[in-house]
């Protein structure tokens, strides 16, 4: 994929992801399945974040996390405006991925991953780049997240992760099984060009 894909994808947005479909299937899944001490990984604008607070009925409090700054601010902004209206904080860490978390420390983690084969030649230029691109094989970031995300998980805890064909579903879930888990798909909507998959991975 080239830098002229990637901007035409992303429009002229180019500091935050928005919420797109992708982000409507985590958010249903997140509702339905959250719960418990609620982590979001690479949490973006914070929308699905703010889905959890608001609308998640067993999440008693949520954690939202990117590396991008100005993704942390909006998050934030989204957390204010839930708190205000008596709905759940969402509290927002700076940080790549599960580094900064304590083993055991939550319920639920989700996580939308920057899920598109790119060129390795192609050079990220802004923040947006760096949400949509998942490397030369899509899972650039979705393989060291699922290897590390059960070390954060609680017992019986849940991890959300959106998967596109694009990256190989196959491929992930084979990784899954690996690192010990099982999976069902939470949700599934197919599209023109990919069919986008929320898996719920659990430890056997």
């Amino acid at each position: 994929m080239t830098g002229e894909d990637l901007a035409e994808k992303r429009g002229m947005e180019t500091d935050v992801y928005q919420p797109a479909e992708d982000s409507g299937l985590l958010a249903e899944a997140v509702v339905e399945r959250g719960c418990g001490r609620f982590l979001e990984v690479g949490t973006g604008s914070g929308w699905v974040a703010e889905q959890a607070a608001r609308e998640a009925a067993d999440v008693e409090s949520v954690v939202a996390t990117d590396v991008n700054p100005h993704a942390c601010r909006s998050a934030r902004e989204r957390g204010r405006a839930a708190a205000s209206e008596g709905h759940g904080e969402i509290e927002v860490v700076r940080a790549n991925l599960l580094d900064p978390f304590a083993d055991g420390a939550f319920d639920t983690v989700a996580f939308n991953p920057p899920y598109l084969p790119t060129d390795p030649d192609n050079e990220w230029s802004d923040w947006m780049e760096r949400a949509l691109s998942g490397g030369e094989t899509g899972r650039e970031l979705i393989d060291p997240f699922v290897d590390d995300v059960g070390r954060v998980l609680a017992p019986d805890g849940v991890v959300l992760l959106l998967v596109s064909s694009l990256t190989g579903y196959d491929e992930v879930v084979e990784r899954a099984e690996r690192r010990g888990f099982d999976h069902d798909v939470v949700v599934r909507e197919s599209y023109p060009f990919e069919t986008l998959s929320v898996l719920a991975l659990s430890e056997k």
